[in-house]
């Protein structure tokens, strides 16, 4: 459970009395910076649990983003705020395919109440669709279904959708090993998935989907990406579910303002409470965000007693203890405000 504010005072006082040099490691991350960030080319894309969680963003406030990148997940709203159909019918398909006519009933519904954006900003997005046909975690119809979802709202599904299916890759996010300076421990195999759930495939899907979502891209350079890959504390963003620290990468030049961001969130055993600092290194987002000009944000979710995996809500944990039909996949979803509150910080003026 995130620590009270109060609580990060008082431990930074009592660290800032003791000596320096033995403590540095454990030295609070700093707030989430104001950076004048572009709010012009955003985009939001996800792996798994993040992969609902950031359609469910897209879906909410689409007006905010220009771009949704889903790897490994399927369809908005899959599992209605019900543990059981987020099992049987958004990860395995033991209780048959997601109704379609179901969730554009939701849709509807939310629409009604403006809890969920207007269709024509959601006709306007470019939307990048991947999954592993050998995902043995979230089956491989589920990428499809919600790829035709997509079809029913985007305006020129031709123009806008890119849906790639890759064979013998398994449930995770694909990185070109040549690319990422990562340990082997740090890889998970391509085929079978598995924790860290970053798979050594030689499969650059961080650049195809940012390619995809803003056109034409500089290619990064051979070198460490320019850039600073700093802490931050979430305490200001308080949400049931999210962990005490978040990672941000800052490109060099980017301290100035005008750079555009890309928020990216994790999957379920993929925090940095679990694999260490895998993912923000090694996605390799980091590398096309220094030649580009582009920020990532990487919030952080925690483990916690009825989420053991560290996993983002879509199903409806965060709320359920409270509301008799969660309202995580709309405007209301207190996870969806943290983390649309840590997008609006980096795009107010900096000081």
């Amino acid at each position: 459970m995130s620590k009270p504010r109060a609580g990060r005072r008082v431990a930074a006082a009592l660290l800032a009395a003791l000596p320096a040099a033995p403590l540095l490691a454990e030295t609070p991350p700093a707030p989430l910076p104001a950076l004048s960030a572009d709010a012009a080319a955003t985009s939001v894309v996800g792996v798994s649990s993040g992969g609902y969680m950031a359609t469910q963003l897209a879906v909410a406030w689409p007006e905010r983003f220009t771009g949704l990148g889903v790897l490994a997940a399927g369809p908005w709203s899959c599992a209605q705020g019900s543990l059981g159909l987020a099992l049987g019918q958004c990860m395995g398909t033991s209780r048959g395919l997601p109704d379609p006519e179901a969730l554009a009933q939701r849709l509807a519904d939310y629409r009604e109440r403006d809890l969920v954006g207007g269709a024509e900003a959601l006709a306007e997005l470019r939307v990048y669709v991947w999954h592993g046909a050998a995902d043995e975690v979230v089956a491989p119809a589920l990428g499809e279904a919600l790829a035709e979802q997509f079809r029913g709202w985007l305006a020129d599904p031709e123009r806008q959708l890119r849906l790639r299916q890759d064979p013998d890759i398994g449930h995770g996010w694909p990185v070109d090993t040549a690319r990422v300076d990562a340990a082997p421990a740090e890889l998970g195999d391509c085929r079978d998935g598995g924790a860290p759930h970053l798979l050594a495939c030689d499969r650059d899907v961080a650049g195809e989907a940012l390619a995809w979502l803003h056109g034409e891209l500089d290619p990064p350079s051979e070198a460490e990406p320019a850039g600073e890959l700093r802490r931050f504390d979430q305490g200001d963003f308080d949400a049931k579910g999210l962990a005490d620290t978040g990672y941000l990468f800052v490109p060099t030049g980017c301290e100035a303002g005008g750079c555009a961001v890309t928020l990216a969130l994790h999957g379920c055993n993929m925090g940095a409470e679990l694999i260490g600092e895998a993912f923000v290194r090694h996605s390799g987002l980091n590398a096309w965000a220094a030649e580009n000009r582009r920020i990532v944000l990487y919030p952080q979710a925690e483990t916690r007693l009825g989420n053991p995996q560290g996993c983002w809500d879509w199903w409806g944990y965060a709320e359920s203890t409270w509301q008799l039909d969660p309202m995580h996949d709309t405007r209301e979803g207190r996870q969806g405000q943290a983390l649309m509150a840590m997008l609006t910080r980096l795009q107010e003026e900096s000081p």
